[in-house]
């Protein structure tokens, strides 16, 4: 497959619906610090039965923002009692799914990360979950919209060992979902035989290995 050029330079904005600009404005701007840099006012946008509705935007840092659209009279919908504001989910829907949806915040190290636990825990939305992952450590809550959010700190960095691991790992995915029986087993299968197939590309040359 070619390489293609990396044009992206991060993420200018996600965006979710609130039914609670308030507790949102409380949640982010009061609680976690993030302040407002732009709103946008929309009346009589769009489509015949579009509602108002306001567009708002947090700044999370490096250029990054976190945006929610308020409809005006747009009332709650009916669905499940899990989840949030977007995806209202039944109770068969495991609860590990659900959560699998959500927005991390990376901050420096781990004073940053404590700060954010010691605002959060003085507030209405303490944090739930304090974990160490493979490489990072996070913090996780819900926002006043039921969304889940991460925020996390690097524990070290990623070595070009793991890209490459990772880089593997998603080949061989990609190669077994499209088979007949995908699962854990023959996933790990695939990768060893991606090992096998690629390995002679990891040993350097003669001439590599000279001007070293």
């Amino acid at each position: 497959m070619p390489e293609l050029n990396h044009k992206v330079r991060g993420v200018d904005h996600v965006a979710y619906p609130t039914f609670d600009p308030a507790g949102t404005v409380e949640f982010y701007r009061d609680v976690l610090g993030f302040p407002v840099v732009h709103s946008i006012c929309a009346a009589g946008w769009g489509p015949e039965k579009h509602p108002d509705f306001i567009h708002f935007f947090f700044d999370i840092g490096n250029d990054d923002r976190l945006a929610f659209f308020y409809y005006f009279g747009l009332e709650p919908f009916e669905g499940g009692p899990q989840g949030d504001a977007y995806s209202r989910f039944a109770d068969d829907v495991p609860i590990f799914f659900i959560r699998s949806r959500h927005l991390a915040i990376h901050v420096d190290d781990e004073d940053d990360l404590l700060e954010y636990r010691r605002r959060l825990d003085s507030s209405n939305w303490p944090v739930e979950m304090q974990i160490q992952h493979e490489t990072i450590e996070s913090i996780y809550t819900h926002d006043p919209n039921g969304y889940m959010i991460e925020i996390t700190r690097a524990m070290r960095p990623v070595t070009p060992q793991e890209d490459l691991d990772a880089e593997l790992t998603i080949d061989a995915l990609v190669d077994v979902v499209r088979g007949p029986d995908p699962s854990m087993a023959n996933l790990l299968a695939r990768k060893a035989e991606l090992i096998v197939e690629r390995a002679a590309q990891w040993v350097p040359s003669d001439e590599e290995v000279v001007a070293r």
